[in-house]
C-alpha cells in the first residue's frame, strides 16, 4: 500500500535510449518551463513521450491525490521512482508496429514505444489511477497477429476497483482501436497498489477482461 505523495522525487535514473538524456534532464527541462529550448528534446519522440508521462504524474500526484496526501506520511519514493523507471523504458522505441496500409507501396509503422505511451496516456486519464506499468505480449511485428496488453496501477482507496478496472480498459481499448491496427485479444488491469487516504475498498485487486467487453 503506497501513501499519497507530497512531492514527485525523482531517482538518479539512467534510460538507454532517451537520445542521450535522462529522467532527472527531462524533468529539470520541465522545471524551467522547457527554456531555453533543447531541439534534441524536443525533436525526439521518445523524449516526449517520457515528458508527456512525467506530467501526468505529477498531475496526479499533486491534484487528484492532493487530499490523501495532507493526511498521510511522507511519499514512498522508491514507488514512484519504480514508476518513472517504467516510463523511461516504455519510451524506447522498441519494434516497429506495422499499420494497415492505403497503398501497395506504404508502408506505414508506429513504435512499440509510441504504443506504450498511448497505453500509459489513456489509463491515466482515468480518475484517481496512476498507471506504473505497461507492456504488450505477442508479435507486434505481425500485422493481425493477436496481442495481449497488460496494465498495472495504482489506484486512489475508496472506489470500486472491478469498476475502476473497467474504466482503464475501456480507455484503453477505445485509443488502441482509434490510433492503431493491434487486433487486441484481452486487456488485463492489474491493481498493484492502493493510494490511501481513504477507507480502503474490499473488492478483489487483479482484473482481467476481453478487450472491447
Amino acid at each position: 500500500m503506497t501513501d499519497a505523495p507530497e512531492n514527485v522525487v525523482l531517482s538518479a535514473l539512467e534510460p538507454e535510449d532517451l537520445d542521450g538524456h535522462t529522467i532527472d534532464e527531462l524533468a529539470d527541462y520541465l522545471d524551467a518551463g522547457m527554456q531555453p529550448v533543447d531541439p534534441s528534446i524536443d525533436g525526439s519522440p521518445a523524449c516526449q513521450n517520457a515528458l508527456a508521462a512525467i506530467i501526468r504524474l505529477r498531475q496526479a500526484s499533486l491534484g487528484s491525490l492532493e487530499a490523501a496526501a495532507r493526511d498521510e506520511a511522507p511519499a514512498d519514493d522508491s514507488w514512484i521512482g519504480g514508476v518513472l523507471a517504467n516510463i523511461s523504458l516504455e519510451a524506447r522505441s522498441g519494434r516497429d508496429v506495422p499499420l494497415r496500409a492505403e497503398a501497395a507501396t506504404e508502408h506505414p509503422v508506429m513504435t512499440e514505444g509510441a504504443i506504450r505511451s498511448l497505453v500509459r496516456r489513456a489509463g491515466d486519464a482515468v480518475p484517481g489511477i496512476v498507471v506504473a506499468r505497461c507492456s504488450i505480449d505477442g508479435d507486434v511485428t505481425e500485422l493481425a497477429a493477436p496481442v495481449r496488453v497488460t496494465v498495472e496501477v495504482a489506484i486512489v482507496a475508496g472506489p470500486s476497483i472491478p469498476a475502476t478496472a473497467d474504466l482503464v480498459r475501456a480507455a484503453v481499448d477505445s485509443a488502441l482501436r482509434e490510433q492503431t491496427d493491434l487486433v487486441v485479444e484481452a486487456i488485463d488491469v492489474l491493481v498493484r497498489d492502493l493510494i490511501v487516504g481513504h477507507p480502503a475498498p474490499t473488492d478483489s485487486t487483479d482484473t482481467t477482461g476481453e478487450a472491447g467487453a
